[in-house]
C-alpha cells in the first residue's frame, strides 16, 4: 500500500515538472526520479522484511504446533497404557473370582455325585455289609431296599430304631445296637446319604 502511494506521488511529481515545459529544470526532475527510486527501494526493503517476519512466524507457530500435538499423543499413549493396566488387573480378578465359583460348584457337584455329603457315607460305611454299598441289598434277606427312600421316612425310621419303638422283620434289636450310638445329627447326615443312593 505504501509502495502505491510513494509510486504515485513519484509519477505526479514528474509529471508535474514535465508538463510545465520546464526543460531547465532538468535537475528537479533528477531529484524527484531519485526520490521515487529510494522509494521504491525502501519499499522493497520492508515488504521483505514483513515477508521474512511472516516466515519466522509461522514457522514458530508450526514448532510450537508439532510440540503441542507431540505431547498430546504422549498423554494419550500414557492414558491407553494405564487403561490397558486396569482392564488387564479387572480381568485377571474376574477369572480368579470365576475359577473359585467354579470350584466351589465343582465340589458341590462332587459331592451330590459321590451321594451328598462325607460324613452320611461315613457313617453308612458300617452298614454296608447289611444293606450293600449302593442300599439295595435286603438286609439279612429279609429287610425292605433303603436306598432312594425319602432323608425324613429314613431319619424317622432310623430314630424309631434307636429308641427301640420299630421292629421290622424281627431287625428291631439288631438296629437298635447298630444306631444306639448316632447323634440327631448324625442320623440326618445318613438319612440324606442314603436317600441319594440310586
Amino acid at each position: 500500500m505504501k509502495k502505491l502511494v510513494i509510486i504515485s506521488v513519484a509519477t505526479v511529481a514528474v509529471l508535474t515538472f514535465s508538463g510545465c515545459g520546464n526543460k531547465s529544470d532538468e535537475g528537479s526532475k533528477n531529484v524527484v526520479t531519485e526520490t521515487a527510486a529510494k522509494a521504491v527501494d525502501t519499499t522493497k526493503e520492508a515488504a521483505a522484511k514483513t515477508t521474512e517476519a511472516v516466515k519466522e512466524t509461522a514457522t514458530k507457530a508450526a514448532e510450537a504446533t508439532k510440540e503441542a500435538a507431540t505431547k498430546a499423543a504422549e498423554t494419550t499413549k500414557e492414558a491407553a497404557a494405564k487403561a490397558t493396566d486396569a482392564a488387564k488387573e479387572t480381568a485377571t480378578k474376574a477369572a480368579e473370582a470365576t475359577k473359585e465359583a467354579a470350584g466351589a460348584v465343582a465340589k458341590k457337584a462332587k459331592e451330590a455325585v459321590s451321594g451328598g455329603n462325607a460324613k452320611g457315607k461315613q457313617l453308612f460305611a458300617k452298614c454296608v455289609s447289611c444293606h450293600g454299598a449302593d442300599g439295595k441289598t435286603k438286609a439279612l434277606g429279609k429287610s425292605e431296599i433303603i436306598a432312594g427312600q425319602s432323608a425324613a421316612d429314613l431319619e424317622k425310621k432310623i430314630q424309631e430304631y434307636k429308641a427301640g419303638s420299630r421292629n421290622v422283620a424281627g431287625m428291631g434289636m439288631l438296629m437298635k445296637g447298630q444306631v444306639a450310638s448316632l447323634s440327631d445329627e448324625d442320623i440326618k447326615a445318613i438319612a440324606e446319604y442314603i436317600s441319594s443312593l440310586k
